[in-house]
């Protein structure tokens, strides 16, 4: 997964570096303990050409990463009524030569499946163009920032979640 998420996020708009990328692969065995963490993998001969990780999102919003940002813009309200217990998308990276066949849409179809009430979020980068449109066009519904607190990301729901 760690070769994965360096082939997708070393590219832009990303242009993750080597330090970034060794950060997400100490990252991964903590987040794999993390409650109701879970994975969806594409594999072809070549290998694995893409893959989704999420975990339930803890009553305590974090504050690390991105979370700052999704809170300032949400707030404290929307963010428990939305976000709070429900399937965050943490990861999800399809190698360039798997795109345009489906890949990410059936890893979000598999990772979302048994989300608690059908409820699953993920966020991306707002300077991400062609991810936020695919989101959108997979029936992501974007969340609307709170007036004047616009951030650096765009928080998505899954199509199913009922306070979309």
């Amino acid at each position: 997964m760690v070769d994965a998420y360096a082939d997708v996020f070393s590219a832009p708009p990303w242009n993750e570096d080597e330090e970034t990328i060794r950060l997400f692969a100490a990252r991964l065995p903590a987040d794999a303990r993390r409650r109701g963490f879970r994975t969806a993998l594409a594999q072809s001969a070549t290998g694995i050409d893409g893959f989704a990780t999420g975990w339930l999102t803890p009553n305590a919003f974090p504050k690390n990463r991105a979370y700052a940002q999704v809170a300032a813009q949400l707030g404290p309200a929307r963010v428990k009524e939305l976000l709070t217990g429900a399937l965050e998308i943490d990861e999800l990276a399809v190698r360039p030569h798997a795109r345009g066949r489906g890949t990410g849409r059936d890893l979000l179809t598999e990772i979302t499946a048994d989300a608690p009430d059908r409820r699953a979020w993920l966020l991306t980068s707002r300077l991400a163009h062609d991810t936020v449109a695919t989101y959108r066009r997979l029936g992501w519904h974007e969340v609307t920032a709170l007036p004047g607190t616009e951030t650096g990301v765009v928080v998505f729901l899954a199509p199913d979640h009922p306070n979309r």
